[in-house]
């Protein structure tokens, strides 16, 4: 728990003074309002989730904690059980005494209950939503709108983030949903404070005021190179950076100088200031710096001899043969080292073991991905961001300043360190042209709505509202809020839009049969019931494809209706072509695909992706996990994530299928059989 500054009113609570916004923060919850709290990593914020949670048990209610990152909902959990609290966890993956008196769970669940189990609600006082800027994400933001919305009205909210630009905004618009007083509550100041610095091999470390002088020492190299006959082009410079992809994938090294980042880390590494977080946006870049760092040796005799006697614990408590499992030996080997690599691709357990590594201090240096920025506190004495710009599924652009402050949070341990050092590489044109002004100052872009109802949701809302109740759900979402600017014919457009794209859904829903005229029709019922590919599942069931699969089919099935596959810079040359009941299952998917080309929908639901086939099929037969990544031609950790979605689409099936049906008994079986080792998240869960 961070170090708190004194209150002038002295209150305590865990043992803890609160500082003055925390104060303010336990005035309101005491009050009965709802809050609305922003203030940095690190300051202390989830003392007062902590606070209304027990002041809700204190009364004899319930607390729900919702997060964005099922590692938060864990990790939450492991926390309150370690008080003697009685608590229940729900992530998808995982249910645990879903009616304990404090639940934690994923705000996608909090949604879903809101629709279908509104009276799990009566007896809950509050709600805490963690990271509550999310409501920005493209993907996922209209989640967090539509529990605001929906939710029970005597459901307090208190809403956590860190720096919000349009954060009155934000709250004028929730007290517009919300019965209860809103306390808007804004704290600047990080309890150890960041230092920003730049580097380019021209010029070294410097800061952001130094950058007239890094440009000319950057021109002067370039002269002297062009004098001297050794000017390289960009596609010189990147292979110097990183080598040339063709040779590195045939296991080749080819003989370059020094790489900038590695000149960087040698002076981390002589000034003392591991450990340190490298931020990369690829997988296989983290994968590669951390196989050049081999040669540091950042850790001494004492700190490996911990590092083997940690890893054995750990090991032993998730019951893992180090000897059989390759990935597990090169965590160990390179922890040896005191390095290691951290991204979404490694399978859940690999990325366990990194990340207890990293905790316990022995870890000195970790290339990772931007997704370990969103997990639990896991902070570093420096923070280096190997590009300043990232693939936005376009394009390759510069990261938003909120981003960047994300992971540059990061920098700086309470007790440790006076301040953390965030440090940015920058290529030739980041450092002439770069907006690096942009992450220096502090500021973050406004959060923008991402409202777009679900077909789940939009069936929801018509079974209890009617079309017109349907249309005034959406002007009560932040998206209509923030379209109340400009003149009254501007409004006036924006509204008449948007009421037309949820028209147009319904009329795809009513011709597609999941809408009568008496209601929500047989499709729709089912449709209510599943969350995420609803339609398709839907569709697919009413087929009766699914009743001439075996359990294998179905678990392919399922996974190909998650499945996309990543991105690659050269096509898979051989491709498994579907069987007869797996192109049946994709042309029951298209009729209702057809339904949204006649309407002109922009963004039709996706077709099964059958590139994962193959792996699924091995999987659920018993193969190996070396087996599912080969053939799946993707990286472990994503195959599993699939895995997992598909089990509970399959349960969600299930329970719409009902009992005493031959299909519900060979979804369980499917579930049965792919539901084992690496992909069995409640096992992991319950041993760690």
């Amino acid at each position: 728990m961070p170090e708190q500054e004194p209150s002038s009113t002295a209150v305590k609570f865990k043992g803890y003074t609160l500082n003055d916004f925390q104060v303010e923060a336990a005035n309101a919850i005491d009050a009965g309002h709802n809050v609305l709290l922003a203030a940095p990593t690190g300051s202390g914020k989830t003392l007062v989730a902590e606070y209304a949670i027990d002041r809700a048990l204190r009364a004899g209610r319930r607390a729900i904690y919702t997060s964005p990152i099922k590692a938060l909902s864990n990790q939450k959990f492991r926390d309150f059980k370690g008080e003697g609290l009685r608590v229940g966890l729900m992530t998808g993956d995982l249910t645990l005494d879903p009616d304990a008196p404090i639940v934690l769970m994923t705000t996608e669940i909090f949604r879903n209950a809101v629709f279908e189990d509104p009276e799990r609600f009566e007896d809950t006082d509050v709600a805490i939503f963690d990271e509550v800027h999310y409501v920005d994400d493209l993907d996922r933001g209209t989640v967090w709108e539509e529990s605001l919305i929906f939710a029970p009205p005597h459901v307090r909210f208190i809403g956590l983030s860190a720096t919000i630009a349009n954060l009155d905004e934000f709250g004028r618009w929730i007290r517009s949903v919300r019965e209860h007083e809103l306390a808007i509550i804004e704290h600047k100041l990080r309890p150890v404070p960041l230092s920003h610095r730049l580097f380019h091999p021209a010029a070294g470390v410097f800061q952001l005021a130094q950058r007239p002088r890094a440009i000319a020492l950057f021109e002067k190299a370039a002269r002297r190179d062009e004098r001297h006959g050794t000017r390289v082009g960009r596609r010189e410079r990147e292979r110097e950076r990183w080598g040339d992809k063709r040779e590195r994938a045939r296991g080749r090294r080819i003989a370059v100088g020094p790489r900038p980042y590695q000149l960087l880390l040698d002076q981390i590494q002589y000034r003392q200031l591991l450990p340190t977080l490298y931020f990369c946006f690829s997988r296989k870049e983290c994968e590669i710096k951390a196989e050049r760092s081999m040669h540091r040796r950042l850790a001494d005799r004492r700190e490996r001899l911990a590092i083997e006697d940690l890893f054995d614990e750990i090991c032993e408590q998730f019951e893992l043969d180090a000897d059989a499992d390759p990935g597990l030996r090169g965590i160990l080997g390179r922890a040896l080292v005191g390095v290691g690599y951290h991204h979404a691709g490694m399978l859940p357990i690999h990325k366990e073991v990194v990340e207890r590594l990293f905790t316990s201090g022995l870890l000195k240096l970790l290339f990772t991905t931007e997704t370990f920025a969103l997990g639990i506190n896991m902070p570093a004495r420096t923070v280096i961001f190997d590009l300043l710009r990232k693939f936005d599924g376009v394009q390759m652009d510069y990261m938003k300043a909120r981003d960047y402050l994300q992971m540059a949070g990061r920098a700086g341990r309470q007790g440790l360190d006076t301040s953390g050092l965030v440090i940015s590489i920058l290529e030739d044109e980041d450092l002439t042209n770069g907006p690096l002004s942009r992450y220096h100052s502090g500021k973050v872009e406004a959060i923008t709505s991402r409202f777009n109802l679900s077909y789940s949701t939009i069936l929801n809302l018509y079974d209890r509202l009617g079309s017109k109740g349907l249309l005034a759900a959406y002007d009560k979402s932040f998206a209509a809020f923030q379209a109340e600017t400009g003149s009254a014919k501007t409004r006036a457009k924006k509204r008449a839009a948007s009421h037309a794209a949820l028209a147009l859904r319904l009329t795809v829903l009513r011709e597609a049969g999941y809408v009568d005229a008496d209601g929500i029709a047989a499709r729709g019922k089912v449709a209510q019931r599943i969350n995420g590919y609803e339609i398709q599942a839907t569709e697919l069931l009413f087929s009766g494809v699914l009743e001439k699969m075996d359990i294998h089919q179905l678990a392919v099935t399922f996974a190909a209706l998650i499945h996309e596959e990543r991105r690659r810079a050269e096509p898979r040359s051989h491709r498994r072509e579907p069987g007869p009941l797996m192109r049946e299952a994709t042309e029951a998917v298209r009729r209702f695909i057809a339904v949204e080309h006649r309407q002109g929908v922009a963004h039709p639901i996706k077709e099964p992706d059958w590139g994962i086939a193959p792996a699924v099929d091995s999987w659920s037969r018993g193969g190996s996990i070396e087996d599912l990544e080969r053939l799946a031609h993707s990286d472990a950790g994503d195959v599993v994530r699939t895995l997992r979605m598909a089990i509970q689409m399959m349960r969600q099936v299930r329970l719409a299928v009902g009992r005493g049906e031959a299909l519900g008994a060979r979804l369980d079986e499917a579930v049965v059989a792919i539901n084992r080792d690496a992909v069995d998240a409640k096992r992991q869960f319950e041993l760690g």
